[in-house]
């Protein structure tokens, strides 16, 4: 059943996919033999209706029977009529569909592609192809065979085909002359290209591993994997030793790498005295952190808006207005809202911040002043403006972001007209959006940062509202009482009792009305799995009402593993939103109309950010495009843009941020060890506004519980608040730690 043999064979269908790396399994027609073949491999962007070349050898999976293991690939025009067909309306040409590509094939046979390529006037000789689609149609077919170029370019170079589009977009017809002259510069230019990739063609290509270039790459490559964890800076001995390691490299070359970078203003290296080392952060990190430091600062020492206002009758008054009594400390924040130039409000879920917001609001507005209310993200901005019924923003549409005007149109020569900018789920925002919006904040205006100091910090770099409060240098008001909990309630009371270190109350799994908080005992994966799609399609709607696929998410520690999201998305796509209708496999990834879809990054042309979530209205393989509804607004996608989403049937908890559901089912289990801490655990429970279930191991929750270590983040914002600016160094850098 061994030995290297080659495949050929037309792709039917694409049966698995592993979002995380391209992993998939599928049935290829192979001429000659009666059975669909099932082949494995890393295949991420095949499409069905394309004719293969599969390298390889034959396999006997002890479950699945044979199977072809697939090594290396590539893509072949098909020369059989139904070939041509399906792959002429696979969805790879635009303006060809199924439709389109059985006329042409009726009309040409045998001669489709060389009539494409020789004689495309032609192709108005097929019914309902005019001037318009013919040109269309040409265009298309230019395109896809200079982008066939950049593939077999790029597997020629041991690389995967998958980004092929994606070059081919960014450089046009320079591709193949820019991935020769510089690599390095796709790791800068390409979404998802990283430096790995682009030192296997390097490699390739014969750059030296010792060349200036390359090690440069590497070490911007590393401090961008740095802050995508979160961290503003790398301290230099730990950025020299993951140096040395991936460029297998010398320190003098690494030293020599960083003085390069820092002598053309890609980075800057500080001394930061009372860690005993040396920083070393990207230019943008670095402008990002003074920046912040300096307009927090000079905000809070700004002279106030006139408002002639007495917060004793201004409290009075609004409690007889709205027939409520202000807890205390309720109290005190509104007052030191209506006086301090800076505040914080932090406080977990229950506590009452919404309700002092709507009381400050209702006050300031009798006064005729001009309050902007904003967050994150689009679902958080949502929930704001329901809460307050104030209209309520993003911060990037706040802030009038614009890709063709050069980015924010809100800054420092164009501020923000207002008095009192209120920024909902502060804990969200990181570095680079907070030195954005400082600097459109006029300097007489009031910031009221709003947020739960307890929960996950930003997806992005910094721990902002952290490092803020933990500076003392603005006026924080902790909520502690919980006034949003009846005996029928435990969300708040559990999520309160975590965040104190106390294992939650647990309810038996005997679903009912009277009950908002359960947990279900199971260690097996796959029972847990069929006991989550169990309650997804039938015991919650059944019992609660709410609709399995807008109302109930879904919820994992983890992207990858068996109960990892990717999978749990696979088997609820499978189970809420089956085959039978259009779909289209792009980027690793399957989707079909209706499904649930989750935005992965901020697009600003399309004005959806990263983390919404939406609907596939249509897909349309003629036109390579799916549409998609953000909740009332209609997005457009191209095929090749595909890797922007992800199902979201399932999202991990950090995703989730911003974000409230009707009802949460929170997978916890001792195989999501590495992510079981405190403030994971209580973002998650905190997502749930009417029904939370927990299914796992009470071990799990127990670690969960137990692990109350914040993960530290490199962040210099603290200290720069307190007024120590760390001074550049001189030309001779140490690479070690400062003695």
């Amino acid at each position: 059943m061994s030995g290297s043999v080659t495949l050929e064979g037309s792709l039917e269908r694409i049966t698995y996919l592993n979002e995380e790396n391209g992993y998939v399994i599928a049935r290829l027609e192979v001429p000659g033999k009666r059975d669909l073949v099932t082949i494995v491999g890393n295949l991420g962007s095949i499409s069905p209706g394309e004719t293969l070349r599969l390298h390889g050898q034959w396999t006997l999976h002890k479950k699945y029977g044979e199977q072809f293991q697939v090594e290396r690939y590539e893509t072949l025009m098909p020369a059989t009529l139904s070939g041509i067909e399906r792959y002429l309306g696979s969805g790879l040409i635009k303006g060809i569909g199924p439709v389109y590509a059985n006329r042409i094939v009726d009309a040409f046979g045998l001669e489709t592609f060389r009539v494409i390529n020789e004689q495309p006037a032609r192709l108005r000789e097929v019914e309902g192809i005019g001037e318009i689609r013919l040109g269309k149609i040409t265009r298309a077919w230019q395109e896809q065979k200079e982008i066939r170029e950049v593939m077999i370019f790029l597997q020629s170079h041991g690389v995967s085909a998958t980004f092929g589009i994606k070059i081919f977009k960014v450089y046009k017809d320079q591709a193949i002359a820019i991935l020769r002259g510089n690599p390095y510069q796709l790791a800068q230019d390409i979404e998802g290209i990283g430096f790995k990739t682009a030192d296997r063609i390097a490699q390739s290509l014969g750059v030296a591993k010792d060349s200036p270039a390359r090690i440069e790459a590497g070490i911007l490559y590393i401090l961008g994997k740095w802050a995508d964890a979160g961290h503003v800076y790398v301290p230099s001995e730990h950025l020299v030793k993951e140096a040395r390691e991936l460029l297998e490299s010398d320190e003098t070359l690494v030293g020599q790498a960083l003085l390069n970078l820092r002598t053309k203003e890609r980075i800057v290296i500080l001394e930061i005295p009372e860690e005993h080392y040396l920083a070393v952060y990207l230019i943008r990190l670095s402008t990002a952190e003074q920046n912040v430091a300096k307009r927090l600062t000079d905000l809070a020492h700004a002279q106030h808006f006139p408002i002639t206002i007495d917060p004793e009758r201004a409290l009075l008054w609004i409690e007889q207005v709205n027939r409520l009594r202000l807890a205390l400390l309720q109290r005190q924040a509104i007052k030191m809202a209506l006086t301090e130039k800076l505040l914080i409000i932090t406080g977990g879920p229950g506590t009452g911040k919404t309700t002092i917001l709507k009381c400050l609001i209702e006050i300031l507005e009798k006064k005729g002043v001009k309050i902007l209310l904003a967050a994150p993200t689009g679902r958080a901005a949502k929930r704001m403006e329901e809460a307050t019924d104030r209209q309520a923003k993003t911060i990037h549409r706040m802030l009038e972001f614009s890709p063709k005007g050069g980015g924010f149109q809100r800054n420092q020569e164009h501020l923000l007209q207002a008095d009192l900018i209120i920024l909902d789920e502060a804990s969200m925002i990181d570095l680079l959006l907070m030195n954005h919006l400082l600097k459109a904040i006029p300097l007489q205006a009031t910031l009221l940062l709003v947020g739960d100091i307890d929960q996950l910090p930003s997806v992005g770099p910094g721990q902002v509202l952290r490092d803020i409060i933990d500076a003392g240098v603005v006026p924080v008001i902790r909520l502690t009482e919980v006034f949003r909990q009846g005996e029928e309630s435990l969300i708040p009371l559990n999520a309160h009792k975590i965040n104190e270190g106390l294992l939650p109350t647990l309810k038996a799994p005997e679903l009912g009305t009277h009950c908002d908080f359960y947990f279900w005992e199971c260690s097996d994966p796959e029972e847990i799995m069929e006991q989550v799609k169990k309650l997804v399609s039938d015991r919650i709607p059944q019992t609660f009402h709410f609709d399995p696929v807008e109302d109930i998410q879904v919820l994992s520690p983890m992207h990858k593993g068996n109960l990892g999201v990717s999978v749990l998305n696979q088997e609820l796509q499978a189970l809420l939103n089956p085959a039978g209708g259009k779909e289209v496999t792009r980027a690793g990834r399957l989707f079909r109309v209706r499904d649930k879809v989750m935005q992965l990054k901020n697009n600003y042309e399309k004005e959806v950010y990263n983390g919404d979530v939406g609907r596939i209205l249509g897909i349309d393989p003629e036109e390579q495009e799916v549409k998609v509804n953000f909740e009332g607004r209609i997005v457009s996608y191209e095929f090749h843009e595909l890797d922007e989403l992800s199902l979201a049937y399932a999202v991990t908890v950090h995703k989730s941020q911003g974000s409230e559901y009707p009802a949460v089912i929170l997978l916890l289990h001792t195989s999501h060890y590495i992510m079981l801490q405190r403030n994971l655990l209580y973002t998650a429970i905190t997502r749930a506004r009417k029904l939370l279930i927990i299914i796992g191991t009470k071990k799990a929750l127990a670690v969960a519980v137990k692990n109350n270590k914040i993960q530290e983040r490199f962040s210099h914002l603290k200290t720069r608040l307190k007024q120590i600016t760390p001074q550049p160094l001189g030309i001779n850098i140490p690479i070690g730690p400062v003695s």
